[in-house]
């Protein structure tokens, strides 16, 4: 009985998994990110006119390094925080942030216990992974040449 309720609390979500042993610090998924989240396509172009950053941000200490984005988490402490409501998850579970919607308040910042929402001080709003939203799969994941990154069922 109690495995029948487990089962039917698990979320039909894939998320993206970092594999800490195998990130190598190449950054490849920042670009791949950032470009397809650009209007161009380019990456000199989206880091240069277009005034995008990355979503995951690769964090290195000494020989470890990892790749951190947005968990997708169950219990999304970002949208308990958000004072404008631009922060909703839907039912599969993905946390999404209209960044027309926020006011850059940062409280979704400061709350995430991953770090993995971002401040973009220039436009005054708050962004973080949409797991490449309108695309089958995403494109850090496709960029990583070390296989750190995995895209899979929700565990």
């Amino acid at each position: 009985m109690e495995q029948k309720q487990q089962k039917k609390k698990r979320r039909n979500l894939y998320k993206v998994y970092p594999i800490e042993e195998n990130c190598i610090s190449c950054r490849y998924c920042e670009v791949a990110c950032t470009m397809v989240h650009s209007e161009s396509k380019d990456p000199i172009k989206a880091y240069k006119l277009e005034d995008l950053l990355p979503r995951p941000i690769v964090e290195v200490e000494g020989p470890v390094s990892l790749s951190v984005m947005c968990r997708h988490c169950k219990h999304p402490f970002c949208l308990d925080a958000c004072i404008s409501g631009a922060i909703w998850q839907d039912k599969n579970g993905v946390v999404h942030l209209d960044e027309d919607v926020c006011v850059g308040c940062w409280s979704c910042v400061l709350v995430c216990p991953f770090g993995a929402v971002h401040p973009h001080l220039n436009k005054r709003h708050s962004f973080k992974c949409d797991l490449c939203e309108g695309r089958d799969f995403p494109a850090c994941v496709e960029a990583c040449p070390n296989r750190a990154l995995v895209y899979d069922r929700e565990r």
